[in-house]
C-alpha cells in the first residue's frame, strides 16, 4: 500500500524545520475516554484550537512501509495544551502502518475507511472536537476542568493510538499534533485534500472508471500517486 506514501513524505518535509516533542506510546498514560461525545459549552472552554478562522487541519494516511512510521508515538510541534492561553492554529495528522491488505481492492478500501473512521469514535473527556470532512478541518474546544486535571497532547494522543490499535490491521500509529506558529498550514491543508482525492480515486476505480484516461477528472491523481495507475489498469484487466 503505497498510495499515501508521497503525502506522508510531504508531511514530514513540511514539518522538518520545527523541533518536536515526542512520546512513545504507553496505554497507561491515555486520557480517560468518555465513550460518547461530550458537549463543552463555550463558557466552560479555556480556548479553541482552530477557532476564530484559524487553521484546523486533519487527515489520515495509511502505509505498509515501516520506515515511514516507526514506533507508536505522539509527536507535538508547538505548545502543549496547558501552555496555550488563547485560540491557536491546529492540525492533527494520523500516520498508520498496516499489515498487507492483500490484492482485493474492495477489502483494502474498506480497511482504509475503517481506520479513517476511528476518529469518530475517540472521545477524550473535556476535549470536544468537530470534524468537517468537506474542508478537512478539525476544531477542538478544550474545557477548563480538563486542563486543571492535567490533560495534554501526550495523553489525548495515547487515547487515539489506543483506539486505532483495536483494529487488527493496524500495526503502528504516529499521531502528530501541530500548534506552532510559522508552520505551513496551507500546505498541510493541501495534503489533506490530496489524501481525500486519493481515497476518492480509489472509490472510482472500484466503481469502474472511464477507459479513456484523458476524459477522467481524476487523471492527475493517477499520474502523481505511486501505485494508483497500476491499481487502475490491473482492475480493468479483470
Amino acid at each position: 500500500m503505497k498510495l499515501y506514501d508521497s503525502v506522508i513524505r510531504s508531511t514530514r518535509e513540511l514539518l522538518s524545520l520545527q523541533k518536536p516533542r515526542i512520546w512513545n506510546y504507553d496505554e497507561r498514560g491515555a486520557w480517560p475516554d468518555a465513550g460518547v461525545s461530550e458537549l463543552v459549552l463555550q463558557r466552560d472552554a479555556a480556548y479553541e484550537l482552530g477557532g476564530g478562522g484559524l487553521p484546523a487541519v486533519n487527515y489520515t494516511c495509511v502505509t505498509t512501509d515501516d520506515s515511514l512510521i516507526g514506533e507508536n508515538q505522539v509527536v507535538l510541534y508547538g505548545l502543549d495544551l496547558r501552555e496555550i492561553k488563547k485560540d491557536a492554529p491546529y492540525a492533527r495528522i494520523a500516520l498508520i502502518r498496516t499489515a498487507q491488505l492483500g490484492e482485493d481492492e474492495e477489502a483494502a478500501y474498506k480497511a482504509i475507511r475503517d481506520m479513517e473512521f476511528v476518529k469518530y469514535h475517540v472521545f477524550p473527556r473535556g476535549y470536544m472536537f468537530r470534524i468537517s470532512s468537506e474542508d478537512f478541518r478539525e476544531q477542538v474546544r478544550v474545557s477548563k476542568t480538563a486542563l486543571k486535571r492535567g490533560i495534554s497532547f501526550r495523553s489525548v494522543g495515547f487515547d487515539f493510538i489506543r483506539q486505532y490499535l483495536k483494529n487488527p490491521n493496524v500495526l503502528q500509529v504516529k499521531v502528530i499534533f501541530v500548534t506552532a506558529a510559522g508552520v505551513p498550514y496551507k500546505e498541510l491543508q493541501g495534503n489533506a485534500k490530496k489524501t481525500a482525492d486519493i481515497t476518492r480515486t480509489l472509490t472510482h476505480i472500484l466503481d469502474g472508471m472511464p477507459a479513456d484516461c484523458g476524459s477522467c477528472s481524476l487523471k492527475s491523481v493517477c499520474d502523481e500517486v505511486e501505485g494508483m495507475r497500476e491499481l487502475h489498469f490491473g482492475r480493468k484487466k479483470q
